[in-house]
């Protein structure tokens, strides 16, 4: 059984590409929440739906989220009552939120939920909230402090980031399915997501790391950073901003101690022995998924790669 964490358009990307290449009942995605937020009275869980749309195959193709073909014609009626739509939802993305919002609010926790909607849309694929309680990615500027889907959406990743706090997560109970999905899993991988954003809030909850210093299974990442850029979203600038290295090594390091090996692309080759100094194994190769079939080709490489590593001794 193969576990991934994921967040953000990369992670759903890299998902499908696993269940392409070992089937969909072979894997189980543990996904980031700490972008959820409330919009218009309901709850929206963009990394989530990202998943779900994505493995249901209807997400749409040339942005990454959203549904393809969905129209706006609800967004286009709250604009014409004078609100501003800053977050884009099509009319079938409203109706994941409208009954997501009206089962949370009837006493079902968001494991559930989540594997309500999938099954209704036929994804096979177990997935799994890092935690039923809200925690939410809080992004502190220069400017003040703004929620993340402020810094992220309305404000275009423009603002500075000098810190980031996941409020709520210290008293945030781990979901216990995602716990079982990393105790159970013959490979942990960490999807090409943000590290700090999409990955770190998983980490945070409590009992993730130490159930994956505890698993005997080989832990391997997949890094977002090639040629030091991030294919997709803020992670560079990110990273630049408080303090890391803005490359594959510097995302090693941030991960040094959880992983045991790394992928990187080409690109990035030159890095490989620093990384391996790290105590951190590297395939080079080419890390970029260019198109559908091709999520499926780095997948499969990352799987063989994984096969290659020695189980770990019991902790």
């Amino acid at each position: 059984m193969i576990t991934i964490l994921a967040g953000g358009v990369g992670g759903a990307r890299f998902a499908d590409g696993l269940v392409q290449a070992v089937g969909p009942e072979n894997v189980m995605v543990v996904v980031n929440t700490a972008d959820d937020f409330n919009l218009y009275g309901l709850r929206i869980c963009p990394d989530i739906d990202t998943v779900l749309y994505t493995l249901a195959g209807i997400a749409d193709q040339v942005q990454g989220w959203g549904i393809g073909g969905d129209t706006r014609a609800t967004l286009h009626g709250i604009a014409a009552f004078g609100e501003e739509p800053w977050f884009l939802l099509g009319d079938r993305d409203f109706a994941t939120h409208i009954l997501r919002t009206y089962w949370l609010r009837n006493g079902t926790p968001l494991g559930a939920v989540v594997d309500r909607l999938r099954r209704s849309l036929g994804v096979e694929t177990a997935i799994h909230p890092m935690s039923d309680d809200p925690v939410a990615t809080q992004i502190d500027t220069p400017d003040g402090r703004l929620a993340f889907q402020d810094y992220f959406v309305r404000r275009r990743q423009q603002d500075q980031v000098i810190g980031v706090e996941f409020e709520g997560v210290a008293s945030a109970r781990r979901n216990e399915a995602a716990l079982n999905a990393i105790n159970s899993a013959d490979l942990v991988l960490f999807a090409p997501s943000n590290p700090i954003v999409s990955i770190g809030p998983i980490l945070a909850v409590d009992g993730f790391r130490e159930a994956l210093a505890r698993n005997r299974a080989p832990v391997v990442a997949v890094s977002p950073i090639i040629g030091g850029k991030a294919l997709k979203g803020p992670a560079d600038k990110m990273l630049t901003s408080l303090g890391h290295e803005t490359s594959a090594l510097g995302v090693a390091r941030i991960y040094a101690g959880i992983i045991d090996a790394f992928v990187i692309d080409r690109v990035d080759r030159h890095q490989s022995a620093a990384i391996e100094g790290l105590g951190i194994q590297v395939l080079a190769t080419d890390a970029i998924m260019h198109d559908v079939a091709d999520r499926g080709r780095l997948a499969g490489e990352v799987l063989t790669f994984g096969q290659t590593l020695k189980v770990k001794a019991p902790a």
